[in-house]
C-alpha cells in the first residue's frame, strides 16, 4: 500500500485508530468484496503497515480479533470479549502496543440499565451494545489515562441518545484524561448525539487538531469510493486536556479494495503528565 498517514509516531504522541472492521457472515455476502476471505489480507496489509499504538475496533468476531492481533504484531495486546449472553459474537476489543502502554485495569459494559449483565439490552436497541473501559499508563511519558471504545445502535435514536449521555456522565466521573473511540451510527455533531460534547466534556479531535492529513472523508463508503462530505460516524474523541496534534481519515483501498465497509479514523495525540 502506499505512505501511511502516520509513520513513526514516536513519544511523547500517541498513535490512535478507530476502525469498525465489518463483521465476518457465514453466508455469501454482496458486493463480493465484503467476504472475509477477500478482505483478511487487505487488512493485514494495512493494520501492519500502519501499527497504531491504540485501536479501538467494532464488530470485531472472536476469530476476527485473532486475526487482527497477528496482523498488528507480537508487541500487541487485546482485550474485550463478545456482546452476547456468553460473552461470544462480535465485539468491539481494544488492541493496544505493549512496548508503550501498559494495561492497569479494564471492564466491558452493556450499555443498558443494568451495564453488568452481559447481553442486557433496554435503551431502544433490540441487541445488546457494549464497551470497553481501560486504563493505561504511557510507560514512556509516565501518564495514565482512559481508553473506551464502543459501538453504538444502529437502528434506534433513543439508543445513540441514551448512549451519548452514558458517555458524558462517564467522562465527568473521571479524574484522568480520556480517549474514546467507536461508530457512532449517526454524523459525530448531530443533535442526538449533544450529549457527548455537553458542558466541554469531550471534543471531536477531528475540529479540535491543528493539522488535518486528509479531507473530512463520510467514513462509511461501503466498497465504494468515498465522498467528501457525507456522514463521519467514526470518531476519536478526547477529554479536553489530551494534546491533539493531527487526524485524518484514509479513503484508499489496499490493494484492488478495502479492507471493511468503513474507513478507518487515526489522530495522533499527547496524554498530559499526571496531575
Amino acid at each position: 500500500m502506499g505512505a501511511v498517514l502516520f509513520p513513526n509516531v514516536e513519544a511523547p504522541d500517541l498513535h490512535v485508530m478507530s476502525f469498525n472492521v465489518r463483521r465476518r457472515f457465514e453466508r455469501l455476502t454482496w458486493p463480493p468484496e465484503d467476504r472475509w476471505g477477500l478482505r483478511k489480507e487487505r487488512l493485514r496489509v494495512f493494520l501492519g503497515a500502519n501499527t497504531p499504538h491504540l485501536l479501538g475496533s467494532q464488530e470485531a468476531r472472536p476469530d476476527q480479533a485473532r486475526w487482527v492481533q497477528q496482523s498488528l504484531g507480537t508487541s500487541y495486546g487485546r482485550i474485550g470479549h463478545g456482546r452476547g449472553r456468553d460473552r461470544d459474537g462480535e465485539g468491539t476489543p481494544i488492541f493496544y502496543d505493549r512496548d508503550r502502554l501498559e494495561l492497569l485495569d479494564w471492564t466491558q459494559v452493556a450499555l443498558s440499565d443494568t451495564p453488568d449483565v452481559d447481553g442486557s439490552t433496554g435503551w431502544g436497541n433490540t441487541i445488546p451494545r457494549i464497551a470497553v473501559i481501560a486504563r493505561f499508563l504511557d510507560t514512556a511519558t509516565s501518564a495514565p489515562f482512559v481508553f473506551v471504545n464502543s459501538h453504538f445502535d444502529a437502528f434506534s435514536r433513543k439508543a445513540r441518545r441514551r448512549s451519548a449521555q452514558w458517555l458524558a456522565d462517564l467522562v465527568a466521573a473521571q479524574d484522568l484524561p480520556l480517549l474514546f473511540t467507536a461508530d457512532v451510527n449517526a454524523p459525530v455533531r448531530s443533535e442526538e448525539l449533544a450529549a457527548m460534547f455537553a458542558d466541554g466534556g469531550l471534543v471531536d479531535t477531528w475540529s479540535y487538531a491543528p493539522v488535518r492529513r486528509t479531507a473530512e472523508w463520510g467514513t462509511f463508503n461501503n466498497y465504494r469510493k468515498p465522498r467528501i462530505g457525507a456522514r463521519r460516524i467514526d470518531t476519536i474523541l478526547a477529554t479536553p486536556d489530551v494534546g491533539v496534534r493531527g487526524v485524518g481519515i484514509d479513503p484508499r483501498p489496499t490493494g484492488t479494495s478495502w479492507p471493511s465497509d468503513h474507513l478507518p479514523v487515526q489522530a495522533v495525540v499527547r496524554i498530559p503528565a499526571a496531575r
